[in-house]
């Protein structure tokens, strides 16, 4: 059994689509990010960075217990323990798929997420804030955009955690002031996924 420690954000949703793509039996664990949760001792003992989601399998590596946490590297356990194709073994394919998951790492979560303070009910009006985020938002779309007019998927001819791990984001896109009809390809990708039941029943996961 896998503990989930999470709450209703983007990269918490990465992990419980993942857990729902793999078939892998959990619990949920809600951890209250707008009420400090993630501050608490018991917590930080999971999660030193105080950050969600994290996990706690219970039968990890070996049949002792490993706590995992940052999404990425959830996602990337979670194909390893259960030997899914959505992180391919073929090296090539392999990291092209790592590429994509470290872009978003690495660009689309922070910067989507500094669009999403500034432009979706900020409680201050920083124009420069609102404009440096939503251009390199825009700029990103614009990336995935022309990658994903000549591929199905991030990482190539199939589903892998490189779109797990990134729908969650491109999901909000309201938020972002993004109008998917701007980004074609972005749009067909995102409403493919969108219908994926493992991910709707990932992204429902406390969205209560």
């Amino acid at each position: 059994m896998i503990d989930l420690y999470t709450w209703s954000t983007p990269n918490g949703r990465k992990a419980s689509i993942m857990l729902e793509e793999t078939a892998l039996p959990y619990r949920v664990h809600g951890i209250d990010i707008a009420a400090g949760d993630q501050f608490s001792k018991e917590f930080v003992a999971i999660n030193p960075n105080s950050k969600i989601p994290a996990i706690v399998d219970s039968d990890g590596p070996g049949g002792d217990p490993i706590t995992v946490f940052e999404s990425g590297a959830i996602l990337m356990y979670l194909a390893e323990k259960t030997g899914s194709p959505l992180l391919p073994v073929e090296l090539r394919a392999r990291y092209r798929v790592i590429e994509w998951l470290m872009f978003q790492m690495g660009g689309v979560g922070p910067m989507f997420g500094q669009a999403h303070h500034f432009l979706f009910r900020p409680k201050t009006d920083v124009p420069y804030g609102k404009k440096r985020y939503y251009d390199e938002t825009r700029r990103l779309y614009g990336v995935m955009d022309g990658h994903l007019a000549d591929s199905r998927y991030l990482g190539g001819d199939e589903y892998s955690i490189a779109d797990i791990a990134t729908f969650p984001w491109v999901d909000r896109f309201e938020r972002h002031h993004v109008d998917l009809r701007d980004f074609a390809s972005v749009r067909r990708w995102h409403d493919e996924i969108s219908r994926r039941p493992a991910v709707v029943k990932g992204m429902a996961v406390l969205s209560a």
